[in-house]
């Protein structure tokens, strides 16, 4: 199945591959994986919102930017490899900047694993994390990184 294609008939863009703030690249292939760098959610080059979840940032406005997070992962694999290459997805870990006594980041994460599922069905089941942290770059509310396997 063409991946790009899944996305078009989702009425989804993918963005472009959102610029590093540090010494990484968005994506590196080793073998016939694939691995992301953190991805927080950027769109059009600005931070979509910045706070704690929890807190300044509700658990519903913190999953809709760990959806975008995961689209810029797509991105920056696309970017990499092409898109059409992804066999599945095998892993993604997400972490949410948490208010004191904030607990809901799986929640939170499903935005990211929802989007995963929508575009590449069975492919898309993967093994996550979803990490509570005090602080994320930029005091982004939530980052997502990827790890996929592609074909030969």
């Amino acid at each position: 199945m063409s991946w790009t294609a899944r996305l078009a008939e989702l009425g989804v863009e993918l963005p472009e591959v959102a610029a590093p703030v540090a010494a990484y690249v968005p994506a590196v292939r080793t073998g016939q994986l694939v691995y992301t760098s953190g991805q927080l959610p950027f769109v059009k080059g600005s931070l979509a919102a910045t706070g704690k979840v929890g807190g300044d940032i509700s658990p519903e406005e913190a999953k809709a930017h760990a959806r975008t997070c995961a689209l810029n992962a797509l991105a920056a694999v696309d970017a990499l490899v092409g898109l059409d290459q992804v066999t599945r997805v095998v892993k993604l870990v997400g972490f949410v900047a948490s208010a004191e006594g904030f607990t809901g980041q799986p929640a939170v994460i499903n935005g990211a694993s929802d989007l995963l599922g929508e575009v590449f069905g069975e492919a898309g089941r993967h093994a996550r994390a979803a990490v509570g942290v005090a602080e994320l770059p930029l005091g982004a509310p939530v980052e997502v990184e990827l790890i996929v396997e592609i074909g030969e």
